[in-house]
C-alpha cells in the first residue's frame, strides 16, 4: 500500500489534475471534437504517463489507436508472470460543464481539499486508468506475479461507447481470451469498504409529441372546446406510471427480482442505513419514495423507473400569454431492470402510448434504440474469497455487493462476449461524489484503496 499511496500524492493527483484542466467533452456534447483538439489532448496526457511508468516492464507496450472518424482509444498490454488473461476497463471523456460550482471551483479547475480533488472527470473516469496501472506497477514493485493485463481506456463512454464494441472486436486477436474483467467505471455505496456492481440497468428512451392545434389559440376562446396537450400528457404517462407510487404498469419492463440478489440488497440496505436516500439532494421536505431502505435500493436497481428529462413547446413563465398551446412534447426516459429485454420494453412503451389517443389528438412516440441492462454472473469461489481478502486488508471491512441504477453501455456486450468470464465491476463514484453535476469529486483516499484492492485481486487470480 505504501508505493500506492506514494505514486498517487506524487504522480497521479497531479497527472489528474492536468486532465481535469481539458475540457474534453464527450462527443455527444462536442461535435467538434476531433478538430477542436481537447480530446487529443487528454489522450496524449495519458498516453505520456503510462509510457514513462510502464517504461520499467520489459515488453509492455501503450498504443493509442485513432481510425479516421472513431474516438481513440489507449491500448495498454503488460506481459504476465502467470496464467491468465485480464481485461481491465476506464473511459476518459467527460460530461459537459453543468452549472452550480461552488465558489472557486469549476468543471475544468481542480482543486484539492479535504482528501478530495474536484474537477469534471476525475472521479467519472480519468482516475481508471491510474488504478489499474498502480495496481500492476505494484505488484512488479513487489515481486507478485500476475496474469498478462490488457488495459483499454475509451473516449466515447459518455455519448453511449458508440466505438467499443468496433475495437473489442478488431483487437481480439490482440486481447485473446479473458477470463477476469475489470471495469472501474462503476460506484460504491460509501467509502469504508469495497464495493462491487453486481448489475446495471438498460434505458429506454424516446420523444412523446401530443399535438392538439395547428397554432396556439387564446385560451378564453379555446379552452373547454380544444382539448389541452398536456391533460393528454398526463394521460398518457398514467398509463405508463402509477402517478402516486412511481409503478410501472407494464409487464413487459418488469422482471422478477432472483434471489441472491434480495439477499444483497438485504445486507446493502443494512451497512448503508439512511445513506441510501440523504445522500441526495432533497428540496425542503421532499421524502424518499419508498417505505424502507430495502425498498429504495430495489427501485433503484431491480424495477423501472419513469423520469421527464425534457420538455418542449412551453414558453418561460416571464414570456407566457394566455394561449392555449398546440403541443407538448416530453422526451421520456425509463430505466429497466437488468434483466428486461430492452427492444420489448421499447415496442410495449410505443405501443402502450400511442393506442386510441385521448380525443383522437395527434400522438407519436419516436423511439430511441434501447439499451440491455447486465446482471453479473456468480462470483467463484477463489474470486469472493479475494475481494473479500482485499477489502478486509485495505478498508478494514468487508466488501459489499449491490447493483448500479446507471448504464455502462458495453458491459452486456462483454458478458457475451466472453461468457464463463468472472467479473470485478467497482468504482469510487459514492456519497456527493455528484458525477455529471457540480462539484463532481474524487474521493483520493478510497480511489487509493481501490487501487490496492485491485492489485491484491490481480495476484489472487494468478494463484487460483
Amino acid at each position: 500500500m505504501s508505493f500506492i499511496d506514494r505514486l498517487w500524492d506524487e504522480d497521479i493527483v497531479p497527472t489528474l489534475s492536468d486532465y481535469i484542466l481539458i475540457p474534453n467533452k464527450s462527443p455527444m456534447f462536442d461535435p467538434e471534437w476531433e478538430t477542436r483538439g481537447e480530446m487529443a489532448k487528454a489522450v496524449a496526457l495519458f498516453e505520456s504517463w503510462a509510457k514513462k511508468h510502464l517504461a520499467k516492464i520489459a515488453g509492455a507496450k501503450v498504443e493509442v489507436i485513432a481510425p479516421k472518424g472513431r474516438t481513440p482509444l489507449i491500448f495498454i498490454e503488460v506481459p504476465g508472470t502467470a496464467p491468465g488473461n485480464v481485461l481491465l476497463y476506464g473511459h476518459l471523456d467527460k460530461q459537459p460543464e453543468m452549472k452550480g460550482w461552488s465558489e472557486g471551483m469549476g468543471p475544468w479547475t481542480p482543486v484539492l481539499k479535504d482528501g478530495k480533488l474536484y474537477g469534471r472527470g476525475g472521479a467519472d473516469d480519468g482516475y481508471a486508468m491510474f488504478a489499474a496501472l498502480s495496481a500492476i506497477l505494484a505488484l512488479h514493485e513487489a515481486g507478485t506475479p500476475h496474469a498478462r493485463c490488457v488495459v483499454t481506456i475509451e473516449a466515447g463512454e459518455e455519448s453511449g461507447s458508440p466505438d467499443l464494441e468496433y475495437y473489442i472486436n478488431s483487437l481480439s486477436d490482440r486481447i485473446g481470451a479473458v477470463d477476469l474483467v475489470v471495469c472501474l467505471d462503476s460506484g460504491c455505496g460509501n467509502y469504508d469498504q469495497l464495493w462491487l456492481t453486481t448489475s446495471l440497468r438498460g434505458i429506454a428512451a424516446g420523444q412523446l409529441s401530443i399535438r392538439v392545434l395547428t397554432a396556439g389559440v387564446h385560451s378564453g376562446d379555446a379552452s373547454g372546446i380544444v382539448p389541452s396537450s398536456f391533460r393528454i400528457l398526463r394521460q398518457l404517462l398514467s398509463r405508463l406510471e402509477d402517478e402516486t407510487t412511481g409503478a410501472i404498469k407494464l409487464d413487459a419492463l418488469n422482471v422478477t427480482v432472483p434471489a441472491d440478489r434480495k439477499q444483497q440488497i438485504h445486507e446493502a440496505a443494512a451497512a448503508l442505513g439512511d445513506e441510501v436516500w440523504n445522500r441526495m439532494p432533497f428540496a425542503g421536505k421532499t421524502k424518499p419514495m419508498g417505505a424502507s431502505n430495502e425498498e429504495l435500493i430495489l427501485n433503484r436497481t431491480w424495477r423501472p423507473q419513469l423520469s421527464v428529462i425534457a420538455m418542449d413547446g412551453y414558453p418561460t413563465p416571464e414570456t407566457a400569454g394566455n394561449v392555449l398551446l398546440p403541443y407538448s412534447v416530453a422526451k421520456l426516459s425509463m430505466r429497466l431492470p437488468p434483466s428486461c429485454d430492452a427492444e420489448k420494453a421499447v415496442a410495449a412503451m410505443k405501443q402502450t402510448l400511442e393506442a386510441d389517443p385521448p380525443c383522437n389528438a395527434d400522438v407519436r412516440f419516436e423511439t430511441e434504440a434501447g439499451q440491455g441492462g447486465w446482471n453479473a454472473p456468480s462470483l467463484a469461489p477463489w474470486l469472493e474469497k479475494a475481494v473479500t481478502a482485499a477489502s478486509n486488508a485495505h478498508f478494514g471491512k468487508p466488501a459489499a455487493y449491490m447493483g448500479e441504477g446507471g448504464s455502462i453501455p458495453f458491459m452486456g456486450f462483454l458478458g457475451l462476449k466472453y461468457p464463463g468470464t468472472q467479473f470485478v465491476v467497482t468504482g469510487v463514484l459514492g456519497p456527493n461524489s455528484n458525477a455529471h453535476g457540480p462539484d463532481e469529486f474524487l474521493h483520493i483516499p478510497a480511489a487509493k484503496k481501490v487501487s490496492a484492492s485491485i492489485a491484491d485481486i490481480l495476484a489472487a487470480h494468478a494463484k487460483k
